[in-house]
């Protein structure tokens, strides 16, 4: 059986892999959104770890309302991801300046 130490270590892990890349890619839409979402997923793991080992449920309850961000967040990022490719022909974040008004 894993400890909580152990599941507060892979969480710190996935959370600092997903600011490396939000930080080392700034070019794709696609993957900043996928290393949003890893970083919400790491959160929710840490809920978890401590709702568990604690005896308490309400981790596991803000993790409900968590994953209904993240499923708003990637709706309306996508629903963006959309309409700049139909304008520009390309998801470039770079590209999205031009949009300046």
């Amino acid at each position: 059986m894993p400890t909580l130490a152990e599941f507060l270590i892979l969480g710190a892990v996935l959370f600092c892999l997903s600011v490396a890349g939000i930080f080392l890619n700034r070019k794709n839409l696609i993957i900043l959104l996928m290393c949003i979402e890893l970083m919400l997923l790491s959160v929710n793991l840490n809920f978890i770890a401590f709702s568990h080992f604690n005896a308490d449920i309400t981790g596991q309850i803000f993790v409900f309302f968590i994953l209904t961000v993240a499923a708003a967040e990637s709706a309306i990022g996508l629903a963006i991801l959309v309409v700049l490719f139909r304008n520009k022909n390309t998801i470039n974040v770079d590209d999205m300046s031009s949009m300046k008004g």
